[in-house]
Parts: structure tokens; sequence; C-alpha cells
């Protein structure tokens, strides 16, 4: 076997790339894919991260090929330096996402290297490390890909600063229809939210509590694949109201309309913040699928 060789994308390369994440996006979520077209838009410019992708100044995407087969590919961004980049962000470079085959993890750290020359030349303040792959649920390094935590490990990167998150799926059959609120006068009122439709616990006039989630993960009909589920957004209860089974109701509305719409299944996101809540959502049939460690960071020398 030839010594990899790490050199720019070429679009020659799409299927062999596309290939590589969807190996990497299905260990997340069964089922998940992303088509080329999906995945080379990303490289130009990323529309799933909307707040983030107008600061970018340069984005890069490097591969390893080893006699002739992609075995590793990464891509990088590098963000500006002005006063509407957020604080974290500003003069910051990012390995937005690496992945290689478990058996050429050696090339998937020689093309690790590559990226860290590449983020210092760019003289950038930060540098991090993700798996942001164009998915819902791809982001931090996911415990299913230990052979890319090795990589960012060698490379410098370490996610001891930041957090780690567990990752909860299941169907929406194990949530039975919505009955009779526990509390006298509760309703449930429909409104537009911050990612879509937005379920408000109503009691004497004023809301009490609201759930919502993000029920397209197709793009507007562009990852086909991910059709048919949905992920929680938000889901809050007033203090003093908690403890009264109205977190229970509004779950079960909300997987009453999902159900409407043809979803099938659902992913919740825990921090560390909300483990304790883990047993509360089993009840509804959602169980650990995997982790997740986020910020992966490497220390340049700059200060800030």
């Amino acid at each position: 076997m030839s010594d990899p060789v790490v050199r720019p994308f070429r679009r020659a390369d799409r299927d062999q790339l596309t290939a590589l994440v969807n190996a990497h996006v299905c260990a997340v979520v069964p089922g998940w894919a992303v088509s080329v077209a999906v995945l080379l838009s990303q490289l130009e410019r990323d529309p799933g991260q909307y707040v983030t992708d107008p600061w970018v100044v340069a984005r890069a995407t490097l591969v390893a090929e080893v006699d002739g087969r992609l075995v590793a590919a990464a891509h990088l961004r590098r963000y500006g330096t002005g006063s509407t980049v957020a604080a974290d962000w500003r003069d910051a470079g990012e390995i937005a996402w690496l992945v290689c085959w478990p058996a050429h993890e050696a090339a998937g750290g020689r093309l690790a290297a590559a990226c860290v020359r590449l983020l210092d030349s760019w003289d950038v303040r930060r540098q991090y490390a993700d798996g942001d792959l164009p998915t819902a649920a791809t982001y931090g390094v996911p415990d299913s890909w230990p052979h890319v935590a090795r990589v960012f490990g060698s490379a410098g990167f370490d996610p001891a600063g930041g957090r780690t998150e567990v990752v909860l799926a299941g169907t929406l059959d194990g949530v039975r229809r919505p009955v009779r609120p526990t509390l006298p006068g509760l309703t449930v009122h429909r409104t537009v939210g911050t990612f879509g439709a937005r379920s408000n616990a109503v009691l004497d006039g004023e809301v009490v509590g609201f759930v919502e989630a993000q029920d397209d993960h197709t793009r507007g009909g562009t990852l086909h694949r991910m059709d048919g589920w949905a992920d929680l957004a938000e889901l809050h209860v007033d203090a003093d109201r908690r403890g009264q089974g109205i977190g229970t109701w509004l779950v079960e509305h909300l997987a009453e309309w999902l159900r409407l719409g043809g979803t099938r299944r659902f992913l919740v996101a825990l921090g560390e913040e909300d483990l304790a809540l883990e047993p509360w959502f089993g009840r509804f049939g959602w169980h650990r699928i995997g982790t997740t460690r986020r910020s992966w960071v490497r220390q340049t020398g700059r200060p800030g």
C-alpha cells in the first residue's frame, strides 16, 4: 500500500467523498444519508449554518488518497475579523469536519496535520474542530467515530473545555394520544415559534409552558433520507407548574400534531444540565443512541 497523498478536493472525488461521509452519518442516526448535491453545496456555502456562515471569509476542502482511493477528507473554514462576527468566531479557523475510513486512520492523521498547517498559515486566533456534516445530528465528535476523536487528539485538539451531549431517538408509537389535561382550564394553543409550530399550554389566559420541534430535516426535500424525522427544539414548563403533568401533556399534543403530518421518528439532544431528564423521555420510548463531545480546541499561542 502506498503512502497517503494529501491534496485539494477535486469535483471528480464527489462520489467517493459522499460514500465516506454517509458511512459516518449512518453511524450516528440509522438510515440517514446526504446526496452528492447537498454535500457539494456545503463546500461552497452552508445553508444549514445561516448565522455563522455569512462570517466565513475562506473555505478549503482537502482529501487524502491511497492508491487512487479517497480514504479521508476534511473541510475547513476561516472566519472574519469584523465587528459583526461573534466574539468566539472572530478571527477563528476550524476543521468543520474530518472523516476517514477507520482502516486508514493514519491517512486521517496525515490529513489533520495538513489541516493544522493551513490553519496556522491563516494565522487565526482560535482553532476549532467539529463534525459539522450537513445533517441535524452530526456535530461535535460522536462516540461512534472513535477514529476521528483519535485523529483530532493527535493533531492537538482537546474537548476538555467543551461539553458532552446525549442523543436519544425512537418512534412516536409509544406516545399516547392527549387526554384530558391534569389541571382544570388548561388548554393548548398553537402558534408560530422559533423553529416551526409551537404548542403553548395556556392556563387562565397565561402561557405556563410550551413545546416545539423541528419537523423538516429534508431542507425542503433535498435530504429525502431524513423524511419522517423530527427533533425536540424546546420544551419548557414554568417552575411553579412543574410536576403537574403539563410537560407530558404538551409532548402528547406535539406527537399527535407530528403524526398528522407524517412524522414517524424523533430525536432529543440533552446537554449535561438536562441528563436527569433522560428517564422521563424514556417513558415515551426515546432511548440513548449515542453521545457527542463538542468544542474541540487547539491552542495557537495567540492571546484570546
